[in-house]
């Protein structure tokens, strides 16, 4: 296959890797407990890794997949960082830090 049609579509060394999480908040948040907690993951654990977050959920059950921001790989020290953050948060009663995955052609769950 062509380099060009390679990077066209995220294969070789044009592969992209993401990872999955899914984190269980602290029952009955208020709505402002629980915008707060959203603005601070975003740009405490997601932004400042030069991160994007796709996901949702409810009031307590979260999931989604995190990805670089611009053309790249995220990386074991974004993993890390994500999974120390959340582990660190009071809100958050438990978590999972998928391993890292192809973002582009990847097994989704």
């Amino acid at each position: 296959m062509k380099k060009r049609i390679r990077k066209k579509l995220h294969l070789g060394e044009f592969q992209e890797f993401g990872f999955e999480i899914s984190f269980n908040l602290i029952p009955n948040l208020s709505d402002k407990q629980l915008d707060a907690f959203f603005d601070e993951f975003i740009m405490d654990a997601v932004e400042k890794n030069s991160l994007f977050f796709g996901g949702g959920g409810n009031k307590q059950e979260w999931e989604g997949f995190l990805a670089l921001n611009r053309r790249g790989s995220a990386t074991e020290g974004h993993r890390a960082n994500i999974s120390k953050w959340l582990a660190s948060n009071p809100k958050v009663v438990d978590f999972e830090v998928g391993k890292l995955i192809d973002a582009w052609h990847g097994d989704f769950n």
